[in-house]
């Protein structure tokens, strides 16, 4: 029942096809290990979501995926909106150009843009600063606004 929807998270972190398999094979024993510790509060999906982000954040740092560039004095960046343009854009598409991210930019992406986390959740599940948090995901959008503007010939700053 939620196996599509939690395939597709490991899917934002892995860096290709086999690595989001075993991603989502292992998150998947961890929910039936732990599935007895699930005391109804909130929604089962959610539980299973954060079991399943968590483990592709382990297998991240135990492989020694993440090198976090400390950067204190990080860029200020605006929101962009890319609603419209993403509309247009095929989910594949914008899943392998997140899959392009360095490791430290899609993570941190991926929990913030993606998963709602706040960039001081993020430094503390991480081990970062928040300063680093808040340079990572500049940098993710800005190579990610890059990216989309490929596909455009009219610049995004011009539409928005």
């Amino acid at each position: 029942m939620y196996a599509d929807r939690l395939y597709g998270i490991t899917l934002r972190y892995a860096r290709n096809e086999d690595e989001a398999k075993d991603i989502f094979q292992e998150g998947f024993i961890k929910i039936f290990e732990k599935l007895k510790q699930y005391q109804n509060k909130g929604s089962l999906e959610g539980w299973m979501r954060k079991i399943i982000v968590n483990t592709a954040l382990e297998r991240i740092r135990r492989e020694n995926k993440f090198m976090l560039v400390e950067d204190e004095a990080y860029m200020e960046y605006e929101q962009y909106k890319y609603e419209h343009i993403l509309e247009e854009l095929g989910q594949k598409d914008l899943l392998e150009m997140i899959r392009q991210l360095s490791p430290q930019y899609r993570v941190v992406f991926n929990l913030y843009a993606i998963e709602g986390y706040s960039h001081k959740e993020i430094s503390e599940k991480l081990n970062i600063s928040e300063g680093t948090s808040k340079s990572n995901l500049s940098r993710a959008r800005q190579f990610l606004k890059a990216k989309i503007e490929q596909y455009y010939p009219v610049k995004i700053s011009q539409v928005i």
